[in-house]
This record gives structure tokens, sequence and C-alpha cells, in this order.
């Protein structure tokens, strides 16, 4: 599902060239280094905050003309201007869940003191047990 929220965004005059963020929609801030950076902050923001919102939920976005630059709470930080932005939340899911999770496990040191020996990587003999136990592979 892709959801379309319109953004507002505030060009300062840093020497970062910073463009802060507002969605007020979901009523949260970010900010980017120029705007392509600004816009994927957005987009990251968006998704974060509603990754667990179930899709029957999601907030309404308003129309862009009902937006107003002047609303955002860095109007007076610089040039403002109002644009949509898009976010797959499917996608945006996906990602988030495949990526890398820390666990500890426990080894007897002797099994340890081989596997390093070996050069194993036990990280990922680990994942393919898991798999082969799940039955994945």
């Amino acid at each position: 599902m892709t959801v379309i929220y319109p953004v507002i965004f505030t060009e300062t005059k840093d020497k970062k060239n910073t463009v802060l963020v507002y969605i007020p929609d979901i009523d949260r801030t970010t900010e980017g280094y120029g705007t392509a950076d600004a816009i994927a902050m957005a987009k990251d923001c968006i998704g974060n905050i509603l990754f667990d919102v179930p899709n029957s939920e999601l907030p309404n976005a308003s129309e862009i003309d009902a937006v107003s630059a002047s609303s955002s709470p860095f109007c007076n930080d610089g040039k403002s201007f109002v644009s949509l932005v898009d976010v797959n939340l499917d996608a945006f899911r996906q990602k988030e869940k495949a990526k890398s999770v820390r666990r500890n496990i426990t080894l007897p040191q002797w099994l340890d003191d081989m596997a390093t020996a070996a050069k194993l990587n036990v990280s990922a003999i680990t994942q393919k047990a898991l798999k082969n136990e799940l039955g994945i592979i």
C-alpha cells in the first residue's frame, strides 16, 4: 500500500544546506541536507511512524491545497514550500523486517575455539541451521 502525504520543506541558509521537514498529518519533524536527502528523510520518518499501524487505521492525508507552508513550525527559518511525498508501506515494512538483528548464543568454549581456528562464520552457520530447522531451505 502506498501512502501520499503533503510535507512542508523549509530551506535554511546554513552551510550544510539543511532542509527542515514537517509532516502535518502525522505531526512529525525531521531534516535533511539538501532537498533530495530531506525527501528521503521524510519518507523514512513516515515509514517508521506508520510501520505498525494497520492499513485500515492510517491517518487520512490532507489535500495539498489545504496545507499552508506557514503552518510549519519552521516557517520563520527560511523559504518553505509544500510537496507530496509517497511511501510504499509494504516495501518499507519488508525492508525493515529484513534487517539483521543481534542475538546472543551460548557455545562451549572448545567449540567456539575450533570455529575460530577454522575461521568459520558462526552467524552464517547459525542462520543456515535455523532455516533448515524451520523448513525454509
